[in-house]
């Protein structure tokens, strides 16, 4: 039997042997495409050859991608582990045709592949094949159905369907066409509804979808029109985990050898048993969370090892949801410490052959992981008092109709003993037949924001006997997908401009030189549409045969310049900036210059299609941009040096006037850390080290030879350019350089800090930018100087006495010291406005029993008191119940317009009247709102007006409540 690993080594095989590229996965993180949240499949990484705004230097590749498929509108993550093929994290084996074979030959690959002793052989009695069958004006795929007949697949195992499921389409435009699926059938025991005789079609789960072939023939544009491609394509796609399921005779994926070790170490972990209980039902549970656990690993290690960090958006808060999930496993099955740092290493060693690159990145993604669960650890306790608290409401809802009570809490009732407890107060509903439901949107939340899965909170309200709202729960649910949606649905992209698709690519002389002279402009864009001419004012975008200027790309911006006439001396363009519309065409944005006088203006600089110029890089920009992309190289190697080998590029801006540097990162860059990365990398700049460029370097030796780190959301091909810094750096680089680290002048960082949970921030300066810095701290010193003066410092004489003495200090040491100065004044000061302000309080309280109303035989007293800090009023409000023995009191301030409610009960009256109760209605008298415990609750309000009455109303709010 072929192990998981063979099979994807044998797919990729098997093409290789039919001409075949082998391309390693991408990251899961898209390159450039901010359509997609994740990979999802085997085809993005080719997306733009597919859409003509990229050119390969082959015609046909083959893959194993690693995919995930959670959030956005892939968002089953509820399913997995619970059925036998969700997974978040699937490797997805492709191959690819672009312009090459078509139809013909992929139908028969992948029959070949699948069947033939020699690479699969799968039965052919169990599979079948779909083709589409019309619709939507697009006729019947018939060349497809003719081609599996050809292959021996009987007329009545090719089934046709519509274009929901055998029509594939990148977007609402571009590349598009039929798809043929081939289906295997697992037989009756696969069947999750239990049917012993179901047929073909049937969804119980007997027949598995097995591999996807698309046949982009057509092209969609703006009006929905379908145009034939010049040159179709192919696109396929057969999950791994599914094929080899069939190949090693399991009905399920999780039973293969691509999970089964990480479930046996996720039960080493938990301490959960494998072996089949007599309780059945528990078993299906614990194998549920198992399932959950080595699903989750896998995504989790893979998502963080391409820089993903748990955050709380986008990216990040998909991987946290998922990090998340596996935790409450775990925790179901009994496990309340860290684990899953550890299955990092188990995914490791089961997949590190197909990815190597896990071997440098697992004792990151493990320390990052162990963050995370310790995070989680301090969030689930928060999610768990939430719940009780969300149950008590709903408990209170049916007992008192229209007033929720999270004041009657458990807590309060097991130090009191005078409250009923959450499962007394839910046997009092059932017992009069009420019915407790927890409402679903508040559970969507425990599970949206705190991470507890549904089953989790569908088990405790079961636990409990109350009835659990799936229907709003699943509502809410819907409604945060569709705000995912919305939040990635992006700028779909387009086929590229026919005006720039057919150009050749154009040729780069920038790196040897900033002018060349006798350019020829091959096309010519305005507003979008290619265009035979540009006058005088006008904006486009001009086409050259060789050029100077570098275009914007690995963070660094395009170059900025001018266009010349052919009498190589009258300026007749600026270049604004210089892009890629498509691979290798650079594009120059270009302003046109208008005419020096309305009598000269005729026959004025225009340009057309055919004619040739001068382009001209302007130099100074150029060269501050080298400075500050070398410097962004020696940066990144002093940040791995001191901070660690974990450190990976998450981002980039290379401009002229600074450089902008994202790096993941657990925690913050103390000031140490910055200053002794500083001076490593101004040593390197000091030395005056020959920058070394290596050109058309295979990318295998500058990896593995060279040790060559690749650039964050950048693609490579086969040969690559290596910038090297003498032993200290050694980097994959399109971009420009100076000849010697002594060209940056000076590297002076700015700032650091956070861009988002994993990842910070670096920005600095070099050369004239270095100086400008330096002159503005200059000023700011001598400005410093002049207000602060000689600092005083205290220094310890022999005999242990302290002495006030001038000492030298520089100006930011001196501004600190007397800063610290008037902050100790100022706090001194604050503190005796605070006890002169209690000492007025306390003394206004002295005859307070005047104030002292009885009602129903409790005493009720209420007092204004302003200008009291809430922690003040605390204070008073303690020292006046102690004075009245059984007592609700209320407080009010009011201090800048804002006012301050506290109201106190005393323990012995709390179980006719409570705090929270009391403070609802009079907070409301100052337009505001609060709670709190039965013996203390606290509100806040905006009406500094209304406070006086507000303070009548109390006793009549408590003759009420008194009843």
């Amino acid at each position: 039997m072929l192990t998981g690993s063979e099979i994807r080594r044998r797919f990729l095989d098997f093409f290789i042997q039919k001409g075949h590229r082998e391309v390693h996965s991408s990251s899961l993180v898209p390159a450039n495409d901010p359509t997609l949240l994740f990979t999802n499949a085997g085809m993005n990484q080719f997306k733009d050859v597919f859409l003509g705004l990229e050119k390969r230097d082959y015609a046909r590749a083959t893959t194993s991608q690693k995919c995930v498929r959670a959030g956005g509108k892939h968002n089953d993550l509820e399913n997995v582990g619970f059925t036998n093929r969700h997974h978040t994290f699937f490797e997805m084996l492709g191959n690819f045709s672009f312009g090459d074979y078509f139809k013909k030959d992929a139908i028969a690959y992948a029959w070949e592949l699948i069947t033939s002793p020699q690479w699969f052989g799968i039965e052919k009695e169990k599979l079948y094949a779909t083709i589409f069958k019309g619709e939507n004006g697009v006729p019947r795929d018939a060349e497809a159905y003719d081609l599996w007949l050809g292959q021996g697949v009987p007329k009545d195992r090719i089934y046709e369907f519509g274009a929901k499921d055998n029509f594939w389409q990148m977007g609402d435009t571009g590349p598009c066409g039929p798809c043929s699926e081939i289906h295997y059938d697992m037989g009756v025991a696969a069947s999750e509804q239990g049917h012993t005789d179901c047929a073909f079609t049937c969804d119980c789960g007997r027949y598995v979808e097995l591999w996807n072939l698309v046949f982009m023939q057509f092209d969609r544009d703006a009006s929905g029109r379908l145009n034939p491609l010049p040159k179709p394509s192919i696109d396929t796609g057969m999950g791994l985990e599914r094929v080899t399921a069939v190949l090693q005779g399991v009905v399920s994926n999780y039973e293969t050898d691509l999970f089964t070790p990480l479930i046996k170490r996720a039960a080493e972990l938990t301490g959960a048993s494998l072996k089949k209980e007599l309780d059945k039902e528990a078993h299906t549970k614990s194998a549920a969370s198992l399932r959950v656990i080595a699903d989750h690993s896998r995504a989790a290690t893979f998502l963080i090892s391409d820089d993903v960090m748990p955050s709380n958006e986008g990216r990040g808060y998909v991987l946290r949801k998922i990090i998340r999930r596996a935790i409450t496993h775990g925790r179901l099955l009994g496990q309340t410490k860290p684990f899953l740092n550890e299955m990092v290493f188990a995914v490791r060693d089961l997949m590190q052959d197909a990815y190597p690159e896990l071997n440098d990145t697992a004792d990151r993604v493990s320390k990052e992981m162990l963050a995370e669960e310790t995070r989680f650890a301090h969030t689930v306790d928060q999610a768990l008092r939430l719940m009780e608290d969300t149950i008590e409401d709903a408990v209170s809802e049916v007992l008192r109709p229209g007033t929720p009570d999270t004041t009657l809490s458990r807590n309060e009732a097991a130090r009191g003993g005078e409250l009923p407890t959450l499962i007394e107060r839910i046997a009092e509903a059932k017992q009069r037949g009420l019915t407790v439901k927890l409402n679903g949107e508040k559970a969507f939340q425990l599970y949206d924001t705190f991470g507890l899965p549904r089953d989790f909170i569908e088990e405790s309200c079961r636990d409990l006997g109350i009835v659990f709202d799936g229907e709003g729960f699943d509502h809410a649910m819907q409604e945060q997908r569709e705000r995912a949606r919305a939040s990635w649905k992006g700028a779909a992209k387009q086929t590229a401009n026919p005006a720039y698709q057919q150009l050749p690519k154009s040729d780069f002389e920038g790196y040897r030189q900033t002018r060349s002279n006798d350019c020829e402009i091959l096309a010519i864009i305005k507003g979008g549409q290619g265009a035979q001419e540009l006058k005088p004012g006008d904006s486009g975008e001009v086409i050259l045969d060789h050029t100077p200027f570098y275009a914007e790309s690995g963070g660094q911006v395009g170059d900025r310049g001018w266009f010349y006439s052919d009498d190589h001396n009258t300026v007749v363009a600026e270049v604004t900036g210089c892009y890629y519309p498509v691979q290798g065409v650079r594009a120059h944005q270009v302003v046109m210059k208008s005419p020096p006088s309305a009598k000269n203006a005729e026959g004025w600089g225009t340009l057309r299609v055919g004619d040739r110029v001068d382009a001209v890089v302007d130099t100074a920009i150029r060269e501050a941009t080298m400075r500050n992309h070398t410097a962004t190289h020696l940066l990144q190697a002093g940040l791995r040096e001191v901070l660690g080998k974990h450190v990976k590029q998450a981002g980039s801006l290379v401009a002229p006037d600074h450089l902008r540097f994202d790096f993941s990162h657990f925690t913050g860059v103390a000031e140490e850390e910055l200053q002794e990365i500083e001076d490593i990398i101004n040593k390197e700049v000091l030395r005056n080290e020959r920058v070394e460029v290596l050109e058309n370097v295979p990318i295998d030796v500058a990896v593995n030879q060279y040790h060559a780190m690749a650039l964050f959301g950048e693609k490579y091909g086969d040969r690559v350019r290596v910038i090297r810094i003498g032993d200290f750096s050694t980097e994959l680089c399109g971009g420009t350089h100076t000849a010697q680290t002594g060209g940056i002048g000076l590297i002076k960082i700015l700032k650091e800090g956070s861009v988002s949970s994993g990842v910070r921030r670096i920005e600095a300066v070099t050369g004239e930018g270095s100086l400008r810095h330096f002159r503005k701290d200059h000023e700011l010193e001598a400005v410093v100087a002049s207000l602060v003066g000689p600092a005083l410092a205290q220094k310890t004489r022999t005999d242990g006495a302290p002495s006030a003495v001038e000492v030298s200090a520089t100006p930011g040491e001196a501004l600190k010291l007397e800063l610290e100065k008037k902050d100790a004044e100022i706090k001194r000061l604050a503190r005796e406005l605070d006890q002169a302000r209690m000492k007025s309080a306390s003394s206004s309280t002295a005859n307070i029993g005047e104030k002292v109303k009885e009602v129903r035989g409790v005493k009720v007293l209420t007092h204004r008191v302003d200008n009291l800090e809430r922690a003040q009023m605390r204070t008073l409000v303690d020292q006046l119940r102690d004075k009245l023995g059984s007592a609700v009191v209320v407080l009010g301030s009011a201090s800048n317009g804002n006012v301050s409610l506290i109201v106190g009960v005393t323990k012995d009256l709390t179980s006719r009247i409570q705090a929270g109760k009391v403070i609802g209605p009079v907070a409301q008298k100052v337009g505001g709102k609060g709670g709190g415990r039965p013996d203390l609750a606290e509100a806040g309000g905006k009406d500094a007006g209304a406070l006086d009455a507000a303070l009548s109303e109390a006793y009549g709010v408590v003759e009420s409540l008194l009843g």
